[in-house]
C-alpha cells in the first residue's frame, strides 16, 4: 500500500514504538497498535518520532560562501523559509491524531 522498502517502513514503526506511540504484538493476528491516547500527540510529536527537526528540504546542505549566486538566493529565501516553518510547525503541533482518527471516521461514514 504505501509503495516503498519495507526497511522504510520498519524504521518508520521503529521510531513510534521508541516514542512510545505504538506497540508491536508477535504472534498470529499480531502487528502494530497504537499504545498512546491519540489526544496528547500531535502530528509534530509524530515527526519528530519518525523525521527529526528538519521541516522543509529546501536549501543547500554544502554551502559554498564563494558562490555569490548561492549568496544572493540564500539571502532572499532564508526569512520566508524560517517563516514558512514556524507556521507549519505551529499547525503540526495543533493537529491531534484523535482529530485525524474522527476525520478518518466521517470519511468512512462512522461518524459518531
Amino acid at each position: 500500500m504505501l509503495g516503498t522498502n519495507p526497511v522504510v517502513v520498519r524504521r518508520t514503526m521503529a521510531g513510534l514504538r521508541d516514542a512510545g506511540y505504538v506497540r508491536s504484538e508477535k504472534g498470529h493476528g499480531g502487528g502494530w497498535a497504537i499504545s498512546a491516547d491519540l489526544e496528547t500527540v500531535s502530528l509534530l510529536d509524530v515527526h519528530r518520532a519518525v523525521g527529526g527537526p528538519r521541516i522543509f528540504a529546501i536549501g543547500s546542505e554544502h554551502s559554498n560562501p564563494d558562490c555569490a549566486v548561492e549568496k544572493a538566493v540564500n539571502a532572499a529565501v532564508e526569512d520566508a523559509l524560517r517563516e514558512a516553518e514556524a507556521l507549519l510547525v505551529a499547525r503540526l503541533g495543533a493537529v491531534t491524531l484523535g482529530e485525524l482518527a474522527r476525520g478518518f471516521a466521517v470519511h468512512c461514514g462512522r461518524a459518531d
